[in-house]
């Protein structure tokens, strides 16, 4: 018997008992649907944490202070003052796979515009930070050298900002005060949206790093609290790193068998290790969804092996006018395949309407590939296969004297 005729013989039993078919589906669509909305959004959540780590600025390495220690007790990455501009300098001129270095220091305040004030966090840089970023300004202009030079009191505001203290008016050409300190706004940046982990880039003031440091860190002048470094490419990363640690070794006059005094970060191992974790849980989840498949799997099998007793003497009438084994078990392996395959697709259908829902009513990314939903049909109609295959086998072996005979 042809495939096409096996296939029709098989879509008319099920046909023949509607209900029992849909029952039977049900545990194949409930774990395909599972499958294909948890993976969605593991792979919304993946691409979302790549896109916000991308918007942190192209190739960065972030350079950090050494920890300072007592005792033996080491107190963590930051806690000493090790890193100067004169290393952001530098880096610039020494390291070839270097595009562009900002040196930064933080800190945070109350800036105020008459009746207004907001909590904002002030960065100092300098305007490399332009391209090490990957930002630009939408409105004003950014502060120059010479700003940095002077210790000018000027900065340029993030979105948040403009809109916390200004709302729709324009920010620049008005003065802010910042722990009473006056800084005059010279540039508005573009948005740039949240940050990995939530948190908002757009709620920021960036004023020269010179600015800053004398007069909201009132600390020591020259030191920095990090480097911000944009590599050429993300192939001279990792030699950047390397030239980079030579250099700085070299300027703090570091002996050989000493540890380093700062550390190098790169936004390439961020993103490898959070999408990896992303991706560990995603397959953690979907390997406890697939347990609902094998359920509907078992589900199948029970059906089909009742179906057999059922058609036994159909099934010794087509032995007796011709039908081979394994014409008998290729009828109930379609069967079994149709049924799953059936369930698969109203699975994939269910679960990206799910995943769908998801996204509008908590605002989480979800992201449907046409890869996942071929591999969540192909895993059902190897489920009908797998669950299938006894029952047919049964039938196919069943003696069709004895099988005429069956009441």
């Amino acid at each position: 018997m042809s495939l096409f005729l096996t296939l029709k013989v098989a879509l008319r039993a099920l046909i023949r008992n509607k209900v029992r078919s849909i029952l039977t589906m049900l545990g194949i669509i409930i774990g395909i649907a599972a499958v294909i909305a948890v993976v969605a959004v593991g792979q919304g959540a993946t691409v979302m944490i790549e896109e916000q780590i991308s918007s942190m600025g192209d190739n960065i390495l972030m350079i950090f202070p050494g920890s300072a220690s007592s005792g033996g007790f080491h107190f963590g990455a930051g806690t000493r003052s090790t890193l100067t501009a004169q290393d952001a300098d530098a880096i610039m001129n020494e390291c070839p796979y270097v595009k562009a270095v900002s040196p930064m220091v933080r800190a945070g305040g109350q800036a105020i515009y008459q009746d207004k004030n907001w909590g904002v966090s002030v960065s100092g840089v300098s305007p490399s930070y332009l391209e090490v970023r990957n930002w630009q300004v939408k409105e004003g202009a950014f502060f120059t050298d010479s700003d940095v030079k002077a210790a000018s009191k000027v900065c340029v505001v993030g979105a948040t900002v403009a809109k916390e203290l200004f709302n729709t008016e324009s920010p620049v050409g008005k003065t802010i005060r910042i722990r009473n300190m006056p800084f005059r706004i010279i540039g508005l940046m573009e948005k740039k949206g949240s940050a990995a982990f939530g948190q908002d880039q757009d709620d920021v003031i960036i004023a020269p790093w010179s600015s800053v440091s004398r007069f909201l860190q009132r600390g020591s002048f020259n030191s920095v609290n990090q480097l911000l470094v944009s590599a050429t490419s993300i192939k001279t990363i990792e030699p950047a790193k390397a030239d980079i640690t030579s250099i700085l070794r070299q300027r703090h006059k570091l002996g050989e068998g000493t540890d380093d005094d700062f550390s190098i970060v790169d936004t390439a191992e961020i993103t490898e290790a959070i999408t990896s974790t992303s991706t560990l849980m995603t397959l953690l989840l979907a390997v406890i969804a697939s347990i609902s498949l094998i359920v509907g799997g078992i589900g199948i099998m029970n059906i089909m092996l009742v179906s057999v007793t059922e058609r036994t003497r159909e099934i010794g009438l087509r032995m007796a006018v011709g039908a081979r084994s394994k014409d008998i078990l290729l009828q109930f392996l379609v069967e079994a395949m149709v049924l799953a395959g059936i369930g698969g697709i109203f699975g994939i259908i269910l679960g990206g309407t799910a995943a769908q829902i998801i996204a509008n009513s908590n605002g989480w990314p979800v992201l449907v590939s046409a890869q996942s939903a071929v591999l969540a049909f192909v895993f059902s109609a190897a489920v009908g296969i797998f669950f299938g295959f006894f029952p047919a086998w049964r039938a196919s072996r069943l003696n069709p004297i004895e099988a005429l005979r069956y009441e």
